[in-house]
C-alpha cells in the first residue's frame, strides 16, 4: 500500500476536523497585521479574524510560502518513510507559492539524490482558492485511507475535480477587493453606490465578474441560476459562508431549494481568502458539466 502525504495551504479552508481525521498537512500563510505577524488559521479562529479584519485600521496582507518551507515539508516527509507527496497549491496566478514549491522539489533532490526513484513529489495548481481545491483533499485523503490507491491515482482524482470546479460568490462589501484589486476602484465605488452585488469567479485562475445584480434581493437567485445551468447534475457542492449569517442562512436555503439536496459541506473562509475578498460573502462551488 502506498504511503501518501497529502500536503496544501492554509488558503484551502479545510475544516480542522477532516485535517486531524485524514493526516492532512496544512502550511499556514503568515499575515502582516498591524505590525505583527499571525498565522492564518492558527493565531485565530475564522470567527475571530473576521471581526479583527472588519475593525482593523489597515486591511491585512499575507505573504507566500518560501521554498524552505516546502524543502522541510518534502524531507520530513521521506524521513518518515512515505512513497509520495501531493502539495495542492493555492492558485499560482494569485500567488507565487506554486513556484517556490517546485523550486523546492529540485532543491530537495540535490540535496536527497538517494530519494530518486524512491519518493515523488507532485505539485498542482488548483487555479483556485478556498475549499474549492480543498475539498479535493480531502476526498483523495479518505479515498487513500479506505483504499490500496498509488500516488498517480490520487492525483488524477484531485486533478479531475480541479478540472471541472467552479466557484460563484458574491461580495456585499467591495472595500476588500478593490484593496486586492479583484474590483476597481472606481467599479467598487460605483457599485456601492449603486447597490451592485457583483457575482464573481475564476475560469483558469483568472479573477472575473460574470454578473452585475443590484440589490441583496436578487444577488442570490440569481447565483443560483447561473449554478443550474452549468452544474453537473446530482453532483456534491459545497456553500461558502463567512461573516453574515443572515446571508448564510439565505444561501443554504436556496441551494436546497434550487437543487433538492444538501451541500457535502458547508465551511467558512478563512483568514487568507476573507482579506483578499473580505468578510462580508457567500458563495457556491461545484463540478460543472
Amino acid at each position: 500500500m502506498a504511503k501518501i502525504k497529502f500536503l496544501t495551504d492554509s488558503a484551502a479552508d479545510i475544516p480542522q476536523k477532516y485535517v486531524e481525521q485524514y493526516g492532512i498537512q496544512v502550511i499556514p500563510f503568515p499575515i502582516a497585521l498591524e505590525g505583527r505577524e499571525v498565522l492564518d488559521g492558527v493565531d485565530y479562529t475564522r470567527e475571530e479574524f473576521y471581526s479583527v479584519l472588519s475593525n482593523a485600521k489597515q486591511i491585512p496582507t499575507h505573504a507566500q510560502l518560501n521554498t524552505f518551507q516546502f524543502e522541510e515539508a518534502y524531507a520530513a516527509a521521506w524521513q518518515e518513510g512515505y512513497d509520495a507527496i501531493i502539495y495542492t497549491c493555492i492558485n499560482f496566478k494569485g500567488s507565487n507559492t506554486g513556484n517556490n514549491a517546485i523550486q523546492a522539489k529540485d532543491l530537495f533532490f540535490q540535496e536527497h539524490p538517494e530519494a530518486e526513484g524512491k519518493f515523488e513529489i507532485y505539485v498542482l495548481d488548483s487555479k483556485a482558492y478556498t475549499y474549492a481545491y480543498g475539498y479535493a483533499v480531502v476526498e483523495a485523503a479518505k479515498r487513500a485511507q479506505a483504499e490500496d490507491i498509488s500516488a498517480a491515482q490520487a492525483v488524477e482524482q484531485i486533478q479531475d475535480w480541479l478540472d471541472h470546479v467552479k466557484i460563484l460568490f458574491t461580495l456585499y462589501d467591495l472595500k476588500f477587493a478593490r484593496k486586492s484589486g479583484r474590483v476597481s476602484a472606481a467599479a467598487a465605488i460605483m457599485g456601492g453606490a449603486m447597490g451592485i452585488r457583483p457575482i464573481m469567479s475564476f475560469p483558469n485562475g483568472d479573477s472575473k465578474v460574470l454578473a452585475k445584480p443590484r440589490g441583496d434581493k436578487n444577488v442570490i437567485p440569481a447565483m443560483m441560476k447561473m449554478m443550474q445551468e452549468d452544474m453537473e447534475p446530482g453532483s456534491p457542492y459545497l456553500v461558502i459562508h463567512a461573516s453574515l449569517p443572515e446571508h448564510n442562512e439565505e444561501i443554504s436555503k436556496a441551494c436546497l431549494e434550487t437543487l433538492g439536496y444538501p451541500p457535502a459541506e458547508e465551511f467558512l473562509i478563512g483568514g487568507v481568502i476573507s482579506i483578499n475578498a473580505g468578510p462580508s460573502v457567500v458563495g457556491v462551488i461545484y463540478r460543472t458539466k
